[in-house]
């Protein structure tokens, strides 16, 4: 809402320094920002139409959530993750995640399970399409989605985030043409689930944050400043 003097409100400017945050974050998330990207304030400022202050903002808040670093007279950069810190990334997931799968069974329903199948079928189409970004959309929100069953928000919060900085692990160190979890694998999840199998449901998704943990190639890339104004020409925020 617009005050009667024609300035924005406490109100406006928080949302659309949400909308930002999330533009950005989505950017990271999906490795269309990828690791090492210089994030200058004052070309961010033009791309989203707001001061230089607002971007700071939001950038200090990716930088909370270890999604960015800020460098002393170098400015801000998307994370990378180092080659420990991405090993503690999934061996914190593998578990949490497996240590919760009995609760998850205890609640699951059936309505959850057609949910599941759903995402595993989106996540298939994008890598039919090559739609890298929704692969890896659909890929954290299958993982989300599974362990939000056993209704611990505290929880799903925890593994949110760390499928946030999962994604940027596999974008500094997966192979090129890796978007994601394997499909398969969540299927094989999946039909677990259905068997009532705790215990090979737990081996399984061991072996699934093996499998990605072993894909990875420990070889840093280095920083690139990308065409900010292509990639958020879409996003509707500046206005």
């Amino acid at each position: 809402m617009i005050s009667k003097t024609g300035l924005k409100t406490a109100s406006d400017l928080t949302d659309r320094d949400e909308a930002i945050y999330q533009a950005l974050l989505a950017a990271i998330v999906e490795h269309q920002l990828p690791p090492g990207s210089r994030l200058p304030e004052e070309a961010l400022s033009g791309v989203f139409g707001v001061s230089r202050t607002g971007i700071r903002r939001v950038l200090q808040r990716l930088a909370v959530v270890q999604m960015v670093i800020l460098l002393p007279r170098r400015g801000a950069q998307v994370a990378t993750p180092s080659v420990e810190e991405a090993k503690e990334i999934f061996q914190t997931r593998s578990l949490i995640e497996c240590a919760n799968l009995p609760h998850v069974l205890a609640r699951c329903q059936s309505t959850h399970l057609a949910a599941l199948e759903n995402l595993i079928r989106q996540e298939q189409q994008a890598h039919t399409d090559g739609d890298g970004p929704a692969a890896i959309r659909h890929s954290a929100a299958f993982h989300i989605q599974l362990q939000a069953i056993a209704g611990n928000q505290v929880l799903t919060e925890m593994v949110t985030s760390l499928t946030q900085r999962s994604s940027l692990v596999i974008a500094a160190w997966g192979a090129p043409w890796q978007q994601g979890c394997r499909c398969h694998d969540h299927e094989r999840l999946t039909m677990l689930i259905r068997e009532k199998a705790c215990g090979p449901l737990a081996d399984a998704m061991r072996q699934h944050f093996g499998h990605i943990l072993a894909s990875l190639r420990f070889e840093r890339g280095g920083e690139t400043v990308p065409d900010f104004a292509s990639l958020f020409a879409g996003t509707g925020v500046k206005g």
